[in-house]
């Protein structure tokens, strides 16, 4: 039976009870069920106009004091839709998944925005970038993070950062450490998950894998092909001393190798063909090559090279137009070559949801300019995201196993 819009702004009404419990006004218990029904609505534009014409086209000031102006806070609101998002895909089977995306702006005024790379475009551009945090599992990704990321031009021009609204104790940070703290914020509020999948821009940073490690979490992220390995088997000794100061450091009985010339040692036998899962054509597969590696990430030896780290996954994607990725990962030895490449590809759900969040929820379409508006719109944003894919849950609960499968991979 379809859900009538009745049926389906009930359940809207119901869904929503947690997070308006966390509002300390009426007038906001008020307005952020009818904004986030104007997020899921028909219009194309989701600005404060388009939202004010589908849920109350009177009151467009009113909403729009409620998402940009008020100062209300995001984080009860954060913790509701992390332990609503935990409870619907969080386990042992979920992937935890770190990457940014990026809002087009034309102007200079928005908070944080600046010349920098835009995903979207694929290319250089004036954009804001935000830092994504999902929780998916079962291909179903369910955002449960957005937090921007300031530029140092911003950081470095308080006035500008006053005008905006930016906190005063937010300063420079790197993508990396935003998303170590977004992740001791999840770990805190009891989000269950048993990976966390990033990208190059992410994985290829020491300091972020090494805050991964020491947080006891398994990880499996992209890393460039640049970066110096040495195989599993290196030994460290000290050498002896003959004359001048002490040494500090050991030296490696191996010379490092970058991980594409590593990876070219092993020959076209060392690569097996892989399936991961079924896609809407079919199977989705590609060729991987695995090994043990360390990679050079331990101290500063003398010599100004880095000494082998721990030892982990070296991972390798052959794709079908002869493009190699490569991935690192702290997997258990023993774990198998598929196992590996189902973590590695996990990963995607989250561009499904940043496409979600931007084509259908309008997460690009906020015309605010300060620091407290753009986190309510997105905290908004991804609360309509959370409720369609708790509709979509149950109704894959409801459907018979096949027609289930094919409702998901069709769903908007």
């Amino acid at each position: 039976m379809a859900t009538t819009t009745t049926d389906w702004n009930e359940r809207l009404t119901e869904w929503m009870q947690p997070f308006l419990g966390q509002f300390r006004h009426v007038a906001q218990r008020h307005w952020a069920p009818l904004y986030v029904q104007g997020l899921l609505g028909p219009t194309a534009r989701k600005t404060m106009k388009g939202v004010a014409a589908t849920v109350a086209a009177s009151d467009k000031e009113q909403i729009h004091n409620f998402v940009a102006g008020s100062r209300w806070n995001t984080a009860p609101l954060e913790g509701e839709l992390a332990r609503a998002a935990d409870a619907l895909v969080g386990g042992d089977e979920a992937h935890l998944i770190i990457d940014d995306t990026a809002l087009v702006k034309k102007g200079e005024r928005s908070v944080g925005v600046a010349h920098q790379y835009c995903g979207q475009l694929g290319k250089n551009a004036n954009c804001q970038s935000l830092v994504s945090t999902t929780l998916a599992r079962d291909e179903v990704p369910v955002p449960v993070g957005l937090r921007l990321f300031l530029p140092k031009s911003w950081a470095e021009d308080r006035e500008r950062c006053r005008q905006a609204g930016v906190p005063d104790d937010i300063d420079y940070q790197p993508k990396w450490k935003i998303a170590l703290g977004e992740i001791d914020r999840l770990l805190a509020t009891g989000v269950r998950f048993g990976d966390v999948l990033a990208d190059t821009e992410y994985g290829g940073c020491a300091e972020f894998r090494r805050g991964l490690t020491q947080r006891g979490l398994r990880w499996a992220v992209g890393i460039r092909a640049s970066q110096n390995v040495y195989r599993a088997d290196v030994k460290l000794r000290m050498p002896a001393q003959t004359s001048g100061r002490p040494r500090k450091h050991p030296k490696p009985s191996q010379q490092t190798v970058c991980i594409s010339d590593f990876i070219a040692s092993l020959g076209p036998k060392g690569f097996r063909r892989v399936t991961w899962r079924n896609g809407t054509k079919g199977k989705l597969a590609a060729e991987f090559a695995a090994a043990r590696v360390r990679i050079a990430d331990g101290p500063e030896a003398r010599n100004g090279k880095h000494l082998p780290g721990d030892e982990v996954w070296l991972v390798c994607e052959k794709r079908s137009g002869g493009e190699l990725r490569y991935y690192a990962s702290n997997y258990p030895s023993g774990t198998c070559l598929r196992r590996l490449a189902w973590a590695i590809k996990a990963r995607w759900s989250c561009e499904q949801a940043h496409q979600q969040l931007k084509q259908e929820l309008g997460l690009n379409h906020f015309e605010g300019r300060t620091w407290s508006g753009l986190h309510h719109h997105a905290l908004l944003t991804m609360m309509a995201m959370e409720f369609l894919q708790t509709l979509r849950c149950e109704e894959k609960k409801r459907l018979p196993d096949g027609a289930a499968s094919n409702a998901f991979a069709t769903a908007s």
